[in-house]
């Protein structure tokens, strides 16, 4: 569905030599894109066709051509003529029978040979290999490009004695060669029973050999053209004997004919000349009529051939026209007379705005409202027929008019103004023909047209053209020549009818008109300003256009909006920038650039359309589709923020990446396949054309939950869940949009609206308690909607929440019927956990309702009981639904939930029995066990009394935590005690001594609480215990030094010291075990309260021993900070050598994007050395020498694992390793109470050094470890920056008032 636009066209004129002369041939140079022209008196005119395209759309000077004269023999001239890439020469034949090459760059011409009957036709193979030529006495010539023969054919199939006759009644004749020179086709002249027929032979080049020929046909004119492709090779039947239009035939290689179709037009109307484009896809031809020629260009798309321009000279001026070789849509025209055309079309989607599609097809616009049905084209809802072929069209629809403007290939407008879209159903197969319009002056030949409202039009019209229209131009008018802008008044004399369609009546009349100098590529409506448009110029600069006053000049904001290239594709839209309306200026030009407001988006884009979500048009989305077959969904706000992770490189996405990465794109799965339009609203979906002709509408997630959002936000609960179960999106969506807690606001609004219970139903068994615009929607859900509606909230009561907010809005919102009670019982079994006893609750009143039979008017509002049930069992397992009858102390529901759940009576029956027999409490009992609900049975099985107290404190030593609950319950002293002493043991079993012991000593058992404390060692507890069992002295000694030895043992010295000291009186051994503890200070406290020289020797001598080891140890510990750090840099600077050459050795945009370079980049990190390590451990170990701080270095080393040289986490794990050699603040305490320790025992010296060597220890790793961390952020390492003893100094001066050398002590710090 799109339409062939001209949208700029260029025309200059040729100075002839004589005013007799006119051009009759033409050829082209591909290689320095030259035109050349040959003229009737055998002159060739060359010109480059950069000056025909960059020039101005109009000028009356005329183009300069070069001219060269063919010295010919009076009465000879130029018959056929073509350009020889090989020879980078003209070749050039005459009727006398030269083959003349003509150097254009020396001006030398040179004879070839001579060919007897004259040259009639040369036409070089694509190659530029092989030459064809074709005499006038009907014979085929092929040649190399160095003149040597190949072979000679004879064209036609004669009888003896009629090559006279034939020879001089050759024609039209040609030669047409397949794109990839293998075959050519030529026409050849058969006498078929006296009469002259024709046919088409295709020969194979090599050889020359027939390869194969088509039927004879006495109505096959001249004309041959082979599609480059090689698809087709198409032909003119001229059947004016059978009084019907011309047809174009099209035949295979092997002769026979494929399809045809007709020009259409009137009888006598011919077919001059047909050619292909580059690509194939548009086939032109000259229609000769009585009163004028006409370049019709046709398209091939779904079986139909479409008529899609059609450009109308006087039949005088004998047009001609050729497609540039290496642009497939610009079209090269010209006239005898010497005026050249350079006609650029574009193809522009026939969806509008509102989705209606307007085909152009001959004199006819196809209208297809695809909002209504998506029909396939050639299929089409009504049509408009005109007096003569349309060329352009413009379309209006806004403030409830819809309009249409139509250009025909006569010269003349054409208006239709349509009813409203509501009642375009009832137009279906109608055909209106449409009238032109009055004009009481000429308007000239429009190129672009544009509503600017409802009754003005924007158009951009030429004249002096040999194409301009054929209204005869007033006195005033004679004089314009070049390209106008001109604002129009369209006024209609009939009134129109709101249900009919209106076109006839309408009267133009120009209110402006202003020279345009540049010119216009594009013309575009401003949304935000009435009666504006933007106006865009050749090389993309954008201007606007304020009616009846023309362009307005020197627009800073304008300026802002233009392109940086040529833009054939503009687009003006409405957007909202938050919360402030402007236009977005969008254009795409003929490389793939995409632009947005003057900004490029896309480098790569095909195809671009625009949605909106809301009735006013404001767009929110940009749909773009690249050449490489990507569907795109981009946020206008995002677009026009200019920050958003979609830069143009980005818009190229390698097909290794997994689709969870790209979830913002689409796959569009043919290719070639480009968005032709958008269905906006509700309908949120994008209609794609395939190269096939096919229409495909999808659906994207990201535009559909958009919508959704849109109808939510507007409180239009029913739309929005109809496009839910439409395009089965999760109705979570509904509820999380904008939070659970906002929708229980307006659950009962949802069902009001909705009012359907089997919707409300399927909505209800979806509600989850997930929250999907976090999860499954995450990257399409960007939740900037209306910010006040949003309530963040967790998702731990939502389904509950939600379920009871509808339950409790059908019950007032709903009338009372069997489906709502059906629907209301859903939302029980639905919630969670599910709420099976109320459920069943229900259904338990309605069985109670049937059995009384008491006439109920509610009974008849219900289902019946068995419906409901097997309602239930549906929605839940049925295990679970019997188990909550059983809960309910029901035996006699659940025997009916057992029957209809398909249990096996010989199983469940017997159960029921057995409990039908027992007591209450008991049968309550048994059931709460099976159902595991314990708390219950214990209050059942207390109450079934005190013959069942064995069972009870079974139940509570199965499961413990009744404990507390028994408690509560039995009040009897004695077996309360019971349950203390049951619940410490269970205690002592679970390692909880300390609470095991205050359970014993509550229920007095003083033994089993001594045990208690002394397993856990508490010291403290043991010998209160011992006090309230008045152990003697001998016995508490005895205990002490259990209890010491046991402490010791346990890795607690200090309190061993604690109990030696006070319980056991033993002075020595109270001192030994502080030593043990490193307590210095403390040690030397005792020793000097008992006078104890002894003990204060021994101090002494252990401080020194100590001292001795750690100062080892630090020194040991300072040369591994050494060798960590120099490993760290080292391996560190490897990698940004790495990362460097990864960067240089970069592979292209289009090959590597963005995150796959990221992906290959982390990738090749990790094999070098960089990914996260981890290790736990103590940091003690280099302050201590005991065998305590040994067994913490191993296990810090089994838990963290061995530094692997060249592993991939060795570069974090060094860093890791230096952070974990750390001073701990247990050793700095150790430290601190040594170093006072000394300086009380006179060894100052041995305090200095040790403070020494701690204080070089502890700077050289806080410097280690700051340096690594410089380094981890840096992407290059200077080794006069990155020094360790420049971190050394400048911490070492600076760290020593820091809160980590605060165990230091003062007397001993250098200043």
């Amino acid at each position: 569905m799109n339409n062939l636009k001209l949208f700029s066209e260029v025309a200059q004129n040729i100075r002839l030599q004589s005013s007799e002369e006119v051009l009759q041939f033409a050829a082209y140079d591909i290689d320095q894109s030259r035109l050349f022209f040959a003229s009737s008196t055998n002159c060739i005119y060359a010109l480059h066709l950069s000056s025909l395209q960059n020039g101005r759309a109009w000028t009356k000077t005329e183009l300069h051509a070069e001219v060269f004269c063919i010295d010919l023999e009076p009465g000879d001239f130029i018959t056929a003529f073509d350009y020889l890439m090989e020879k980078e020469s003209l070749l050039l034949g005459t009727s006398g029978g030269l083959l003349l090459l003509h150097n254009v760059e020396s001006n030398v011409t040179e004879l070839v040979g001579n060919i007897d009957g004259g040259v009639k036709c040369i036409s070089p193979s694509p190659s530029g290999d092989l030459v064809g030529i074709i005499t006038g006495f009907g014979q085929l010539l092929v040649m190399t490009h160095d003149w040597d023969l190949m072979y000679e054919r004879a064209l036609g199939e004669v009888p003896e004695g009629g090559t006279e006759h034939l020879s001089g009644n050759c024609g039209r004749i040609s030669i047409s060669w397949r794109g990839d020179g293998k075959y050519f086709a030529t026409m050849a002249e058969v006498d078929a029973f006296g009469s002259l027929c024709r046919k088409i032979k295709v020969w194979d080049s090599d050889s020359g050999d027939l390869h194969s020929s088509s039927e004879t046909k006495d109505s096959m004119n001249g004309i041959l053209e082979w599609m480059p492709s090689g698809a087709k090779i198409a032909a003119v039947y001229e059947k004016k004997s059978e009084e019907e239009s011309p047809s174009i035939v099209f035949f295979e290689r092997n002769g026979l004919e494929r399809s045809r179709f007709s020009i259409g037009g009137p009888v006598k109307s011919t077919v001059e000349a047909l050619k292909w484009n580059s690509t194939s896809d548009l086939l032109a031809g000259v229609v000769r009529c009585n009163t004028h020629d006409a370049i019709r260009v046709w398209f091939f798309s779904n079986n139909h051939w479409y008529l899609k321009q059609e450009i109308t000279y006087p039949r005088e001026v004998g047009v001609r026209f050729m497609w540039d070789p290496t642009k497939p849509l610009q079209l090269i025209c010209w006239t005898l007379e010497g005026q050249i055309t350079c006609c650029n079309f574009i193809w522009a989607t026939a969806v509008m705005e509102d989705s209606t599609a307007f085909v152009i097809d001959n004199s006819k616009i196809l209208v297809t409202p695809l909002s209504l049905s998506l029909m396939p084209p050639p299929m089409f809802l009504f049509s408009l027929s005109f007096p003569s072929a349309v060329r352009d069209m413009a379309y209006y629809s806004r403030n409830s008019k819809t309009c249409l403007a139509v250009f025909l290939s006569d010269g003349n407008l054409s208006f239709v103004e349509f009813p409203a879209p509501h009642t375009w159903e009832d137009l279906e197969g109608k055909e209106f023909n449409v009238e032109i319009s009055g004009s009481k002056t000429a308007l000239g030949s429009f190129v672009h047209l544009l509503w600017l409202d409802a009754r003005s039009l924007l158009c951009v019209s030429h004249y002096g053209f040999s194409h301009s229209n054929f209204l005869p131009l007033s006195s005033s008018e004679t004089e314009l020549h070049g390209y106008y802008i001109q604002e129009l008044e369209i006024l209609c004399s009939e009134g129109h009818a709101p249900h009919l369609v209106t076109y006839s009546g309408f009267e133009t009349t120009v209110l402006f008109r202003n020279l345009l100098e540049p010119s216009v590529i594009a013309l575009s409506c401003n949304p935000s300003k009435n009666g504006s448009a933007l106006v865009q110029f050749e090389g993309g600069r954008v201007l606007e256009y304020a009616s009846r006053s023309g362009i307005v000049e020197g627009s800073s904001r304008n300026d802002s909006l233009g392109f940086s290239s040529s833009c054939p594709w503009m687009s003006v839209v409405h957007v909202d920038a938050y919360g402030t309306f402007k236009p977005l200026v969008c254009g795409l030009d003929d490389t793939g650039r995409l632009y947005i407001n003057g900004r490029r988006l896309c480098n790569n884009c095909s195809s671009f359309s625009f949605y909106s979500k809301l009735a006013d048009g404001v767009v929110t989305h940009l749909i773009l589709s690249t050449k490489q077959d990507l569907l795109f969904i981009v946020d206008i706000n995002d677009a026009l923020q200019g920050e958003m992770e979609l830069r143009s490189e980005n818009f190229l996405i390698d097909g290794r990446k997994q689709e969870a990465e790209n979830m913002n794109c689409l796959n569009i799965w043919e290719r070639g396949a480009k968005v032709i339009g958008v269905l906006n609203g509700d309908e949120a979906a994008v209609i794609l054309q395939t190269m096939r002709g096919n229409l495909e509408c999808i659906y994207p997630r990201k535009l559909v939950l958009s919508s959704i959002t849109n109808a939510l936000s507007q409180r239009r609960y029913r739309d929005a869940l109809n496009m839910v179960r439409r395009h089965r999106i999760h109705f979570n969506v509904i509820v999380d949009i904008y939070g659970w807690q906002a929708f229980l606001q307006s659950a009962a609004e949802f069902v009001k609206q909705v009012n359907n219970l089997n919707h409300i139903t399927e909505f209800v068994c979806s509600v989850k308690n997930v929250d999907v615009t976090e999860t499954l929607y995450k990257n399409f859900c960007s939740r900037k909607g209306d910010k006040d509606l949003q309530v963040k909230d967790d998702c731990n009561n939502k389904v509950t929440s939600v379920l009871e907010a509808i339950r409790k809005a059908l019950e007032e919102r709903i009338p009372e019927s069997p489906a709502r009670e059906l629907c209301i019982l859903t939302t029980l079994a639905r919630s969670d956990p599910p709420a099976l006893e109320e459920s069943l609750v229900r259904i338990k009143s309605i069985r109670e309702m049937e059995l009384l039979n008491s006439g109920d008017p509610r009974q008849k509002s219900c289902p019946s009981a068995e419906e409901a049930l097997k309602h239930l069992l549906w929605l839940l397992d049925s295990d679970a639904v019997f188990e909550a009858a059983l809960g309910l102390y029901d035996l006699n529901l659940a025997a009916i939930v057992a029957l209809n759940a398909q249990q096996d009576p010989k199983e469940f029956l017997p159960y029921l029995q057995e409990l039908e027999r027992m007591p209450e409490p008991l049968m309550r009992y048994n059931i709460d066990l099976k159902l595991h609900r314990f708390d219950s049975a214990l209050r059942n099985i207390v109450l079934a009394g005190d013959n069942h107290y064995s069972d009870c404190m079974s139940l509570m030593k199965k499961n413990p935590q009744l404990y507390p609950l028994g408690l509560q319950l039995i009040t009897d002293p004695h077996k309360a005690e019971e349950v203390l002493e049951a619940w410490g043991d269970h205690l002592s079993d679970e390692k909880r001594f300390e609470d095991a012991a205050t359970n014993y000593l509550c229920c007095s058992k003083l033994d089993k609480a001594l045990k208690a404390y002394r397993e856990c060692g508490d010291w403290s507890g043991v010998f209160r215990v011992a006090g309230l069992m008045k152990l003697c002295k001998d016995e508490t000694l005895k205990l002490a030094y259990e209890v010491c030895e046991e402490l010791n043992a346990l890795g607690k010295p200090g309190e061993a010291a604690k109990v030696a000291l006070e319980h056991c009186g033993d002075i020595s051994g109270g001192i030994n075990l502080l030593i043990n503890a490193r307590e210095w200070e403390e040690g030397l406290r005792v020793a000097f309260l008992h006078r104890r020289d002894d003990m204060i020797s021994m101090l002494k001598d252990a401080s020194l021993e100590c001292v001795g080891s750690l100062v080892s140890e630090y020194k040991e510990a300072l040369e591994k900070v050494g060798k960590y750090l120099t490993r760290y840099l080292a391996v560190r600077q490897r990698r940004l050598l790495l990362a460097a050459k990864l960067k240089e050795e970069e592979r292209s945009v289009c090959d590597l994007d963005d995150d796959t370079a990221s992906e290959a980049s982390s990738n090749l990190s990790g094999m070098s050395a960089y990914t996260f390590g981890t290790r736990k451990g103590s940091a003690a170990s280099v302050v201590s020498s005991t065998a305590a701080s040994r067994a913490r270095e191993s296990r810090r080393r089994r838990k963290g694992g061995k530094i692997r040289a060249g592993s991939p986490g060795e570069e974090l794990a060094l860093v890791d390793h230096l952070k974990g050699m750390r001073l701990t603040d247990g050793a700095k305490r150790e430290l601190n109470s040594l170093l006072v320790c000394l300086v009380t025992l006179g060894e100052k010296g041995y305090a200095k050094k040790l403070q020494n060597a701690a204080e070089n220890f502890q700077v050289t790793q806080m410097a280690a470890v700051e340096l690594a961390d410089d380094t981890l952020s840096s992407e290059s390492l200077d080794e006069d920056t990155y020094s360790l003893e420049l971190y050394v100094r400048k911490l070492g001066t600076s760290a020593r008032n820091s809160d980590a050398f605060s165990w230091m002590l003062k007397v001993f710090i250098c200043p």
